[in-house]
């Protein structure tokens, strides 16, 4: 693949070019991560339902988006905030433990981008893996995990 089409990947079809053209911060924090987990949320549906077609498919998006974020953008900075494949793959991960339905698609937003901001422990730890790819993207694979742990939770206590 081409250097350019890594990078189209890696920024979700460019989407994270938008807040970061309008964002007067620079570092993380320009709003990249938030639309691309918007990009994921509004494709939420394509995450299988049944156990075996949902592991196959994390198998599959979270080995692409390790290679896809290791080979994107040729800079110094480890993780660039433009790269948001990372937020597609722990969205789509943060459904393993709950029903793949809309009000958990909402609930897995909140919570994942609350995670995915935070980084409670371990998740700030894990950034420091040396393998670029593996770094950029196991942060975001555990703040799904947390969010779908706190969704599964809600809906068997709460709800």
């Amino acid at each position: 693949m081409g250097k350019k089409l890594i990078n189209f990947i890696a920024t979700g079809f460019y989407i994270s070019y938008i807040p970061n053209f309008f964002s007067q911060k620079k570092g993380k924090f320009r709003g990249c991560g938030f639309f691309g987990t918007l990009l994921a949320f509004m494709f939420w549906w394509v995450v299988p339902q049944k156990f075996l077609d949902f592991s196959i498919f994390s198998f599959i998006v979270i080995l692409l988006s390790i290679i896809i974020a290791d080979f994107s953008f040729d800079d110094e900075e480890k993780d660039n905030p433009l790269i948001v494949i990372d937020e597609i793959a722990g969205y789509f991960f943060s459904f393993i433990l709950v029903e793949k339905n809309f009000k958990n698609a909402i609930l897995l937003f909140i919570f994942f981008r609350i995670f995915d901001t935070l980084k409670p422990f371990p998740i700030k730890k894990l950034e420091n893996i040396k393998h670029r790819g593996t770094s950029i993207v196991i942060d975001d694979l555990v703040a799904g995990l947390y969010a779908s742990i706190i969704v599964f939770l809600i809906q068997k206590y709460i709800f």
